[in-house]
C-alpha cells in the first residue's frame, strides 16, 4: 500500500543500509587491527582469557633473558673449569717425572709447574662474565647461583622455579690464591727444589693433594655441566611454549584476513545496493506526491 504519510519502503531500505553499515564499520576495523576481538566490548571472555595470556608470556619472555645471562655465566665457568683441571693433570705428570729426579732436573720441572699455576690463576680470573665469577670467591660469603627457570601461575598464585648452582662445587680459588679447590697447588712451598730436591714422599704427599683436587674438579665440571644442559633444555622448552600460548591467544582474538576481505568486498556491493534501494524508494514516494501537485 501507498502512503504519503509513511514511506515503509524507504524505512526498511534505511534499516537495512544502517545494518549493512554496522557490519562493514566492524569488518573494516578487524582490517585495520588484524583482530576480531581486539577490545573487552567485541567479546568479553575471549579479550579476558587473551589479556591474562599475553601477560603471562611477558613473564615467560623475561625468563628467557634470565636464562640466557645465566647460560653466558654458566658456559663461562664451565669452559674455565674444565681448562683448569687440564692443568692441574699436567702437574701431576710433572710430579710424577719428577719423583727420583736430581734438584736440577726438578728445578726445570719446578719451573714448568709455576707456569702452568699462573694458567690456572689466570683462567679463574678470567672465567668473569657480566660481572660474575662463578670460580672464584670474592672474599664475602659465597652464595650459590640461582637461575629464574620458570614462571607458574594457578589463578592467583604464582611459583618460581629455579636452577641452582652450588659454590661449594665451583670455588675454585679465592682472591688471596691460597683457599679454594686448587689454592693449596698453587703455594710457592706446593714444589719447592731451590736448596734441596724434594724427597719422593714428599712428591706422594703432593700428587696426593693433587688428586683431591681432581675429583673436587670434576665435581664441580659437572655440576655446572648438568646446570647447563638443564638451562639449554629450559630454554629450548620455554620457546616452544611461548609460541604455543602466541597461537592460542591467536585463535581466540586474531582475525581471519582472507575470510574479512571477501566479506569487505561482499559488504561494500550491499552497501552499494542498499543506497540505490533507499534511493528507489524515495523516487517512488516523490513520484505519488507529483501527482498531488499536478
Amino acid at each position: 500500500m501507498a502512503s504519503i504519510m509513511t514511506n515503509s519502503a524507504a524505512l526498511t531500505a534505511l534499516q537495512s543500509l544502517n545494518s549493512t553499515n554496522k557490519q562493514l564499520e566492524i569488518t573494516q576495523s578487524r582490517i585495520s587491527t588484524g583482530y576480531r576481538v581486539a577490545t573487552a566490548s567485541d567479546n568479553a571472555a575471549y579479550w579476558s582469557i587473551a589479556t591474562s595470556m599475553k601477560s603471562d608470556n611477558k613473564a615467560l619472555s623475561a625468563v628467557q633473558d634470565s636464562l640466557g645471562l645465566g647460560a653466558g655465566k654458566v658456559d663461562t665457568a664451565y669452559t674455565a673449569i674444565n681448562d683448569i683441571k687440564d692443568q692441574v693433570d699436567l702437574i701431576k705428570t710433572k710430579l710424577v717425572t719428577a719423583r727420583g729426579a736430581s734438584k736440577e732436573d726438578q728445578q726445570k720441572i719446578a719451573t714448568e709447574i709455576n707456569a702452568i699455576q699462573a694458567q690456572i690463576k689466570s683462567s679463574v680470573t678470567n672465567a668473569n662474565f657480566a660481572g660474575s665469577n662463578l670460580l672464584q670467591n670474592d672474599g664475602t660469603a659465597a652464595s650459590d647461583l640461582k637461575i629464574v627457570a620458570s614462571y607458574n601461575r594457578t589463578g592467583a598464585t604464582v611459583t618460581i622455579d629455579t636452577i641452582t648452582v652450588k659454590s661449594a662445587d665451583t670455588q675454585v680459588l679465592d682472591v688471596a690464591g691460597t683457599g679454594g679447590i686448587v689454592g693449596g697447588l698453587l703455594a710457592a712451598t706446593f714444589f719447592d727444589p731451590s736448596t734441596t730436591a724434594v724427597a719422593d714422599t714428599a712428591i706422594d704427599t703432593a700428587l696426593g693433594s693433587v688428586e683431591t683436587a681432581l675429583g673436587k674438579l670434576s665435581t664441580g665440571a659437572a655440576s655446572l655441566g648438568a646446570a647447563k644442559s638443564r638451562i639449554d633444555t629450559q630454554k629450548s622448552f620455554l620457546s616452544n611454549l611461548s609460541d604455543s600460548i602466541d597461537k592460542g591467544v591467536g585463535s581466540l582474538v586474531d582475525a581471519d584476513m582472507n575470510k574479512e576481505s571477501t566479506r569487505l568486498q561482499a559488504l561494500q556491493v550491499q552497501q552499494q545496493l542498499g543506497i540505490q534501494a533507499l534511493s528507489i524508494a524515495n523516487g517512488n514516494s516523490q513520484s505519488i506526491l507529483s501527482l498531488f501537485r499536478g
